[in-house]
């Protein structure tokens, strides 16, 4: 079965370009994924522990025949292979590979929450993500769209994330 999903990346840890370059090269490489679309990279204020730089974050549209718990552990191999560290809750990282949705699938696994819990209250998820699936209904609200979400955010999260000039 073939499915639809969307995929956060993030990086703040240099070289954050070249990160964010070698997932998506990850992805394009893979076995049984095609990535239909990607969105422009923006630069974002941290949250949650702010001392830190600010972050690189984009998202990819695939296709893929892989199940969420593959796809999970392929997103996982991304972060090893960028030496990701998780030091402590919201903090520094080489990258972070994060699925968002998978076709319109509700997973309450301990290890995989879809939708990514939170993400309808984050401009940095949401705002990259309406540039190239602004129309992809979001899974528990009530048939909203990214693009109902995002135009739901407070204006602070809007104001937190810009088009980066550091482009792929």
């Amino acid at each position: 079965m073939l499915h639809q999903a969307l995929i956060a990346l993030g990086s703040n840890i240099e070289p954050k370009v070249d990160h964010l370059r070698n997932a998506i090269q990850a992805f394009k490489a893979a076995e049984g994924i095609q990535v239909t679309a990607v969105s422009s990279v923006y630069e974002t204020v941290p949250r949650g522990y702010a001392d830190q730089d600010n972050f690189y974050n984009m998202v990819l549209q695939i296709e893929t025949d892989l199940d969420p718990e593959t796809l999970l552990a392929f997103c996982q191999s991304i972060e090893t292979m960028e030496k990701r560290v998780r030091l402590f809750k919201n903090g520094p990282r080489t990258i972070d590979v994060d699925i968002l949705l998978v076709d319109d699938l509700t997973l309450t696994d301990p290890d995989l929450l879809v939708p990514h819990p939170r993400m309808h209250e984050r401009g940095f998820v949401l705002i990259p993500t309406a540039e190239i699936a602004g129309d992809w209904e979001v899974p528990g609200f009530e048939g909203a769209t990214i693009a109902d979400l995002t135009a739901a955010l407070p204006q602070v999260e809007r104001d937190d994330v810009r088009i980066s000039d550091r482009q792929l």
